[in-house]
């Protein structure tokens, strides 16, 4: 059965042109946290020469002489609207993996027999239900359905279909932009004279297997047309959660950083109840101004936990704790982050009977409460106080659209007549 892989089109800046009609058409970027670098651009910005991970500082001169609309990033706009673009997928076959915030690859049922015009229906579905333009690449393997959206994009139906005999697209394809070949193989296949795709698949296969290993084989497989990487419907359960966070002006005092901390231990909590986890070990790290050639000059420290948990004060008091014994008077502090680790599953952590003051139903349930209410009516509905109330050392988004899907106060309002 062949795959498609459905890639939503500069999602970030389509995100916001679904509630501001009236950037279509225009050059448009969105920057990272603290309004640092270009993380999305519109097709309008990029023909002006605005490059991807750009700073903003090094390219202001191009977007005020263009007028470019520029943007904060607004990753909870962001995330819900992948949500129901994914939801909207998933009417569309069962068989779905969710490969990004952006991509998902879907397999298409047997009974499907012209794969053009069902990739056009659900094309035209996403942008009807949702307002994202997206395309769609369908071929029998993932790494040719890959290709294939990724000439798409270049095409006006904004759907391609490799048909059985893909070798004809391939030759337009530049081995750069192959999945699974890195930059580092890239330019070792163009000293070697090998620029396309298709030139790639002519190489011998013990060359590749010898020169590029068994997964660059793998890939030479994959675009030949024999399947090797299979559909992951089941997202692996992750290993660590971690909460890092650059600080919107320099800090100095240790109250304020272990408020920072607070407010990310938090936020790193959150995340390993949501996949039913509870952590063994913390980490902390501050990281202080850049040195002179440009490398922060960072401070770690670690605790094993008496007793896993996910229980947010828990974590919250010993992150504060750990961040006190890496502070240094004088310091200028610019980025902090908390990583929890050890994951284990809540039912199987194991009782210290020393430390009886683990994971309890109690605890459990405030926590399960806390989640449900901040889920239901936005993140930060219910927060710790430890974590700072006017945080002025939160990151800068001076430019951020209102958070217009999960918030009560930015929902937009819809006048007739």
């Amino acid at each position: 059965m062949p795959f498609a892989l459905v890639d939503c089109n500069n999602f970030y800046v389509s995100c916001e042109r679904v509630f501001n009609p009236g950037l279509e058409g225009k050059p448009t970027v969105v920057l990272s946290n603290n309004d640092g670098c270009i993380i999305a651009r519109s097709n309008e910005a990029k023909a002006l020469g605005i490059k991807m991970g750009e700073p903003f500082f090094r390219c202001r001169q191009i977007i005020e002489k263009h007028h470019v609309k520029v943007y904060s990033s607004n990753f909870s706009l962001y995330g819900d609207m992948s949500s129901r673009v994914m939801e909207t997928l998933g009417l569309f076959s069962p068989d779905m993996e969710i490969y990004s915030i952006d991509e998902a690859f879907l397999l298409l049922d047997e009974g499907i027999d012209n794969p053009v015009a069902w990739g056009k229906l659900v094309k035209s579905t996403v942008r009807k239900w949702t307002g994202i333009p997206v395309s769609i690449g369908i071929g029998p393997t993932k790494t040719l359905a890959k290709v294939a959206a990724h000439l798409a994009k270049t095409r006006p139906e904004g759907v391609v279909y490799t048909g059985d005999s893909p070798y004809t697209m391939l030759k337009d394809v530049d081995v750069a932009d192959v999945w699974g070949i890195g930059s580092r193989y890239a330019h070792k296949l163009r000293s070697m004279g090998i620029h396309t795709a298709l030139e790639l698949i002519n190489l011998p296969d013990d060359w590749v297997k010898r020169h590029m290993t068994s997964a660059g084989l793998r890939t030479v497989m994959e675009l030949k047309g024999i399947e090797c990487i299979q559909l992951e419907q089941v997202a692996g359960t992750r290993k660590s959660a971690m909460c890092s966070r650059s600080f919107g002006r320099e800090v100095r005092a240790l109250h304020e950083l272990q408020e920072a901390v607070a407010a990310y231990a938090s936020r790193a909590a959150e995340k390993v109840r949501a996949q039913g986890s509870a952590a063994s070990c913390i980490q902390v790290f501050l990281a202080r101004s850049p040195l002179k050639h440009g490398r922060y000059r960072v401070a770690i420290t670690s605790m094993d936990l008496p007793e896993a948990t996910s229980y947010t004060p828990e974590i919250i008091r010993a992150a504060k704790h750990m961040a006190g014994r890496l502070y240094r008077p004088g310091g200028v502090y610019k980025k902090a982050g908390v990583i929890l680790s050890g994951l284990v599953a809540r039912g199987e952590v194991q009782k210290n009977l020393v430390y009886p003051s683990g994971e309890t139903q109690d605890r459990q349930r405030l926590m399960e409460t806390m989640d449900e209410l901040n889920a239901r009516w936005g993140r930060g509905t219910i927060a710790f106080a430890a974590g700072g109330i006017e945080r002025p050392w939160k990151m800068r988004q001076a430019m951020r659209s209102p958070r217009f899907t999960t918030s009560w106060d930015n929902i937009p309002v819809a006048r007739v007549g």
